[in-house]
């Protein structure tokens, strides 16, 4: 297939390319600089694009089977709440105008219900410091649940999903919805890697179209 990855030199973005890679499928990684990214393969092709700038990628993502879109401002960013927003709603846009049909957004565990009416991110002992990027997440998945014309994804990772986090890929997951998904130690954990097994194996299988979903071990 013909992937079209924004955002691919991030933490998650670098591990999604990795996978879409190794299985053979023709990516076009779209970053501001296309300098950090190290890959070497005949299937991928680096170009240097503006999330903000709809017009621009447009013209990049034509042509394509599918948009994904792990583009993340950093969680130290104080904008991040406005930039995530801002950047996702354009390539949302672009996308669309653009005649690509499918568009998977990588988004954010905050907005997973940990009880019935109750999210994770309102929780007393969710971070601080992760609320604003969690919170733009879950603004943006109450967006895109309102489009009719493309055949978006929104994909929620696990509720620790972090480099600390060192199983590699194991290629297991299980599945879920709008709850997160918890192991036998009430725990919700998932590598990049195998965060990338599950995204890559939905660009593949269109198991979740216009609907949100998560995973974890």
């Amino acid at each position: 297939m013909k992937i079209a990855l924004i955002g691919a030199s991030g933490f998650v973005g670098s591990a999604l390319l990795k996978e879409a890679l190794q299985r053979g499928h023709q990516v076009t990684a779209i970053v501001r600089h296309p300098e950090k990214i190290k890959e070497k393969n005949p299937n991928l092709t680096l170009k240097k694009g503006d999330a903000f700038n709809k017009e621009e990628i447009k013209e990049l993502v034509k042509g394509h089977d599918v948009v994904v879109s792990a583009y993340n401002p950093g969680w130290t960013n104080p904008a991040i709440y406005e930039e995530f927003i801002k950047a996702s709603e354009t390539l949302q846009a672009a996308t669309k105008e653009s005649g690509v049909k499918r568009f998977i957004v990588i988004g954010g565990a905050g907005s997973l219900e940990i009880a019935p009416g109750v999210q994770l991110i309102d929780t007393p002992q969710f971070p601080a410091e992760y609320k604003a990027g969690a919170s733009a997440a879950r603004d943006y998945l109450n967006t895109i649940r309102k489009e009719d014309q493309l055949d978006w994804t929104f994909y929620s990772p696990a509720i620790e999903m972090h480099p600390g986090i060192t199983t590699g890929r194991t290629g297991k997951y299980r599945l879920g919805n709008d709850n997160p998904v918890f192991d036998k130690d009430n725990r919700s954990y998932h590598s990049a890697e195998d965060l990338s097994v599950v995204v890559i194996d939905e660009v593949e299988n269109k198991k979740f179209l216009k609907k949100r979903f998560t995973a974890a071990y």
